[in-house]
């Protein structure tokens, strides 16, 4: 027994220790959202799959009355995103509150930068397509990926430096919040009023349940689910609830919810998004798809627009002594990290699931969305790459002992993670 018991330890070690290290990877969201990806794209154009494309959109009926989401994707994209935007909210409410937004001096580098990575992409898109019916999709290139972007710049190693990689965190939450307003405001059905105010008032009462400092618990949860179905039923898009309900949470409770979504979130909801909005069929004359307004307006935004707006505003606002250059960073570095903002995987083909009722035009823009993936990510590494070959080694600065104190230690400060 003790001989099989001592072989069955290191043999489960050896399987779950892999598993456990995967989960904890801040890089293993975006490799999963590749992957599921690729699967999607692979069983949605092999020879007789037409019937995993139409599951996604195969009619569910709800209890009659209700007026739920009718299909599998519309669950996804309406109910269990709301999760996504919840932790999207928790982070971005942590940062303002005592993060890397908390202040003035921290801020105002990262929301004048996110705010020229939104802007400039989008006017690219609205000149492409001004005068067509899909100028409504100007809102799809202005998002970035934190999964994503943040899974290669810890890939990119010490040659994306830490003062750097705090930047991109911020822009991309700051780019988050940019993009719920974006949603909020102009991708809602018609708005009805009195589903509206009773939205209020549920949301009203979450506030009430803090101030009374109740424990978080089973009261809130319904709460939210009423605020998630007047949202729904008013027609503001439903999934932002998720972060007007991580605002109206104190901090304090912020850590007990996000321990228990972090893991289904980026382990289960988001590989099932990327599952059911990307079972795209790949039209055989790809390359004429990739020559339409809509295509090139998503991808020159992201890819091209996404860098440039980023860095024209960072460079004006140092100009003018508004906001500084994070440490040991310089602007060729800074102009890199905006083509890692140009991945906009999640927030991209949410948005243009919104954007376009025309099943052809949100295909080109998904597509499109995904080969702007890929540019950025190549296009990133090898341009760090390079620039790194270029710079030297900052010197050590050394503290000189004082007497009797024995040698002098170097201060190392941060080092990339």
């Amino acid at each position: 027994m003790s001989t099989l018991t001592s072989t069955a330890r290191p043999l489960r070690y050896r399987i779950m220790s892999p598993l456990r290290d995967f989960l904890n990877d801040s890089r293993s969201t975006g490799v999963l959202l590749i992957g599921c990806t690729l699967l999607s794209l692979f069983i949605a154009n092999s020879t007789g799959s037409s019937w995993y494309s139409n599951w996604w959109t195969s009619e569910i009926h709800p209890a009659a009355g209700l007026h739920l989401p009718s299909s599998p994707i519309e669950w996804i994209n309406n109910f269990l995103m709301a999760f996504f935007f919840l932790l999207a909210g928790m982070e971005i409410k942590r940062e303002l509150t005592n993060g890397e937004l908390s202040s003035f001096k921290k801020a105002i580098l990262p929301f004048g930068a996110a705010f020229g990575g939104m802007l400039v992409p989008a006017l690219i898109y609205t000149a492409f397509n001004l005068h067509t019916q899909q100028a409504h999709g100007w809102g799809i290139p202005t998002a970035t990926d934190i999964a994503f972007s943040l899974g290669i710049a810890s890939l990119l190693g010490k040659r994306f430096p830490v003062g750097l990689k705090i930047l991109l965190m911020a822009l991309a939450i700051i780019d988050d919040l940019g993009a719920i307003l974006v949603i909020a405001l102009f991708y809602g059905a018609q708005v009805h009023g009195w589903w509206l105010a009773a939205a209020g008032l549920l949301y009203g009462a979450l506030f009430v349940c803090n101030f009374m400092k109740l424990k978080f618990g089973a009261f809130q949860i319904l709460l939210g689910l009423g605020l998630w179905y007047a949202m729904l039923q008013s027609g503001v898009e439903a999934s932002i609830t998720g972060v007007l309900f991580a605002f109206a949470m104190p901090v304090s409770h912020l850590a007990q919810i996000e321990k228990y979504i972090h893991k289904p979130v980026n382990f289960f909801i988001l590989p099932l998004f990327a599952l059911a909005n990307t079972a795209i069929l790949i039209p055989a004359n790809i390359i004429q798809s990739l020559n339409t307004t809509v295509s090139l307006g998503v991808i020159l935004g992201l890819v091209i627009g996404k860098p440039i707006g980023i860095f024209l505003v960072s460079r004006l606002m140092v100009a003018c002594n508004i906001a500084h250059l994070p440490a040991n960073t310089k602007w060729n570095q800074l102009f890199g990290m905006g083509t890692l903002a140009g991945i906009g995987f999640t927030m991209s083909i949410f948005t243009t699931m919104l954007a376009f009722n025309q099943e052809s035009f949100r295909n080109i823009a998904k597509i499109s969305i995904l080969l702007s993936v890929v540019t950025s990510v190549v296009v990133s590494i090898v341009y760090f790459r390079i620039i790194s070959g270029k710079f030297q080694k900052l010197p050590i600065p050394s503290v000189q002992p004082a007497k009797g104190q024995g040698e002098p230690q170097p201060d190392l400060g941060l080092t990339a993670a």
